[in-house]
C-alpha cells in the first residue's frame, strides 16, 4: 500500500471516534469500498462486529468483545443516520427515574424507530436491545428530546442520545403492559413522576392511537393524583367505548372500564377536573 493511500485511509478513520461504530454504507460514502474495508480490519484499525458493521477499537482496549449500548446507539443516530430513539423504561432510567428499574445485564434497552437495522439487536452489547416501531402516536415526533444528562462526558462533538421525554416514555411503557413490562414496577416509578408537563401530556394523549394506553394512563394518574393530574380532563380525550380485557384474573376498573390487577381498583377514583 502506498504512503499516500495509507494516509488517506487514516484520515477517513479519524472521522470515526474511538469506540464508535460505522456500517458499510458509511464507509462507502467516505470512499472506502469493501476491499479497502478489509484493509482497515487487517491493519487493526477497525474490528468487524457483525456483517457490514465495524467498530473502531479504543486505545489500549482490553480483550472484551462486549460493547456499550449507549455508544452503539449514538453511532447509529449520528454516524449511520438512522432515525431512532431510546424510549420506555430505558428513557426514564436515563433521566433519573431509575429507583425501581430492573438493573444489570437483563434489563433491556427499548429502541424505537421507523427503520431500525435488523443487526442492532444482534450486536454483542452490554444490554439486550428491544425494538419497536413508531405506530403508537399519529405524530411520531411528539415528546422527543436530547439527553442532556448523559454521564459520558467524553462524547465527541457534544453528541447526545435522542430519547423520549418522561411524558412520552410513560405512555410507551403503558403500551408494553402486561406482557413486557410490570404493573408493579411502573407503579413504583409513576410515584416519582411528580413534575410531568400537562400540556405535553395532553398533546401526546390526543396523538396516541391506542385506547388501552390512554385508559391505563388515567388509571395510574388517578391512583397517584400528582398535581398535574388536575390539569387533565379524561372527557377531553377519546377513550373509546365498551370494556377492555387486559389482565387475566384482574378486575374491571369502574371508571375506565379496563381489566387491571385488583389493587388498581381498590381506591376510589379521583375526579381531577
Amino acid at each position: 500500500m502506498s504512503a499516500l493511500k495509507e494516509s488517506k485511509l487514516k484520515k477517513t478513520l479519524e472521522a470515526i471516534p474511538p469506540g464508535f461504530m460505522v456500517n458499510t454504507a458509511w464507509l462507502e460514502r467516505h470512499g472506502v469500498n469493501r476491499f479497502l474495508a478489509r484493509k482497515y480490519v487487517d491493519n487493526g484499525w477497525l474490528q468487524r462486529v457483525h456483517r457490514g458493521v465495524f467498530w473502531r477499537p479504543l486505545p489500549k482496549a482490553g480483550s472484551s468483545n462486549i460493547l456499550d449500548w449507549r455508544i452503539c446507539l449514538l453511532s447509529v443516530q449520528y454516524l449511520m443516520d438512522y432515525d431512532v430513539h431510546v424510549g420506555g423504561m430505558t428513557a426514564l432510567g436515563q433521566q433519573g427515574y431509575n429507583h425501581y428499574l430492573r438493573l444489570g445485564s437483563n434489563a433491556p434497552v427499548w429502541v424505537y424507530g421507523k427503520s431500525i437495522p435488523k443487526w442492532l439487536a444482534k450486536l454483542p452489547l452490554n444490554a439486550p436491545i428491544k425494538t419497536r416501531n413508531m405506530s403508537l402516536f399519529s405524530d411520531p415526533t411528539l415528546g422527543l428530546k436530547m439527553d442532556e444528562s448523559d454521564p459520558e462526558t467524553s462524547l465527541p462533538w457534544a453528541w447526545q442520545l435522542k430519547m423520549s421525554a418522561p411524558e412520552r416514555a410513560v405512555l410507551e411503557i403503558m403500551d408494553e403492559l402486561p406482557d413486557h413490562e410490570s404493573f408493579h414496577n411502573l407503579d413504583m416509578v409513576f410515584e416519582s413522576l411528580t413534575t410531568l408537563r400537562p400540556r405535553t401530556l395532553s398533546a401526546l394523549l390526543h396523538s396516541c392511537k391506542k385506547i388501552k394506553v390512554k385508559r391505563l394512563f388515567f388509571v395510574f394518574a388517578d391512583r397517584h393524583n400528582h398535581p398535574w393530574r388536575k390539569r387533565l380532563d379524561p372527557e377531553e380525550f377519546n377513550l373509546g367505548s365498551g370494556d377492555r380485557a387486559l389482565v387475566e384474573g384482574g378486575k374491571i376498573h369502574p371508571r375506565y372500564r379496563i381489566v387491571v390487577p385488583e389493587e388498581f381498583v381498590k381506591s376510589e377514583p379521583i375526579d381531577g377536573t
